[in-house]
C-alpha cells in the first residue's frame, strides 16, 4: 500500500499542513543558529530579530521544497506577525473572534486550496449571455460564496433551474438569507461540489484557484453530458484549450469555457 495515498498522506498534501510543519523545522534551527551564534560572542537580543530569522528559514525551506510562490511572504511574516501582537498585548477574545469569523468563512481552505474569490457583476452578465434564451438550463456556481452569480441569474432567468453549493458555513447561510428576503428562486446547498454528480447540470461555473482545476477537469470531463459547458472564471485548465474565451471587463480576467 503506497503510504502518500492513505489520510496522513492526503493530510500532508494540504498546503497549510506542509507549511506549518516547515515553520517547527525553522523553529528549532532558529534555535541552534542563535545558540551558535551566542557562543561566538554574537548574541540575538530581539525577539523580532529571531522571528525574522525564523520567518527566513521557513520561507527559504518552503521555497527549497517548491510551494507556491505566495506561500513565501506569508511564511517570512508569520513569526514576526505573532511577536508584533504579543508586544500590542491585544485581548485574547479578539484572536478568538477573528479565528470564528475565518473559521466559519473559510473553513477548509487549508485542505481544498480554494480560496474566498468573489465574482462581480461582469462576470455574471457575461455567464448569463452564454444560457440560451430560448429554453431553461439547469446552473450551478460551484463555490458559490455569498450566492452573487446565483441570485443575479436567479432573479434574470427565473425559467432556469439555478443553485450553488458551498462548503463554508458562514457564505452559506448567508445566501440563504439573501435569496429569502429577496423571494429569489435560486437553490444553495451547503457540501463540496466533489461529491456532485455534475451530470445533471448543463452549466457549470467555477471561480476557483489553479490548484483545483485538474481535478475539475478530470471531473467535469468524466460526468457532464454531450454539449454542456463548463466555465472557469481567470483559472485554465492546463492541456485543454477552451472553446470560448471572453472577456467581462476591459483589461480584466478572462471567463474561459469548455463544450463537453
Amino acid at each position: 500500500m503506497n503510504p502518500a495515498a492513505g489520510p496522513l498522506g492526503r493530510l500532508w498534501r494540504a498546503p497549510a499542513v506542509r507549511a506549518l510543519a516547515y515553520q517547527c523545522i525553522a523553529f528549532f534551527a532558529g534555535i541552534f543558529m542563535l545558540a551558535a551564534f551566542a557562543s561566538r560572542g554574537f548574541p540575538v537580543q530581539s525577539p523580532l530579530a529571531a522571528a525574522f530569522l525564523q520567518g527566513a528559514l521557513a520561507a527559504g525551506l518552503s521555497g527549497w521544497r517548491r510551494m507556491a510562490p505566495w506561500w513565501l511572504p506569508i511564511q517570512l511574516l508569520f513569526a514576526p506577525a505573532l511577536v508584533v501582537m504579543q508586544a500590542l498585548q491585544l485581548p485574547p477574545l479578539l484572536f478568538l473572534g477573528l479565528f470564528l469569523f475565518l473559521l466559519l468563512l473559510y473553513w477548509s481552505s487549508f485542505r481544498t486550496q480554494v480560496p474566498y474569490y468573489p465574482s462581480t457583476r461582469p462576470v455574471w452578465q457575461a455567464v448569463a449571455s452564454l444560457l440560451p434564451p430560448d429554453r431553461p438550463q439547469h446552473f450551478i456556481d460551484i463555490g458559490s460564496g455569498f450566492g452573487g452569480m446565483a441570485l443575479h441569474l436567479g432573479a434574470l432567468r427565473p425559467d432556469c433551474a439555478i443553485a450553488g453549493i458551498e462548503l463554508a458555513p458562514l457564505p452559506y447561510w448567508a445566501s440563504r438569507l439573501r435569496a429569502w428576503l429577496q423571494r429569489n428562486r435560486a437553490r444553495f446547498v451547503r457540501g463540496d461540489y466533489l461529491d456532485l454528480d455534475f451530470a445533471s447540470y448543463d452549466v457549470v461555473f467555477a471561480y476557483l484557484s489553479p490548484a483545483a482545476m485538474p481535478g475539475l477537469w478530470e471531473k467535469a470531463h468524466s460526468e457532464m453530458r454531450s454539449g454542456t459547458l463548463l466555465l472557469s472564471f481567470e483559472f485554465t485548465v492546463p492541456g485543454h484549450v477552451p472553446d470560448l474565451e471572453i472577456m467581462p471587463r476591459r483589461d480584466g480576467a478572462v471567463l474561459y469555457g469548455w463544450r463537453m
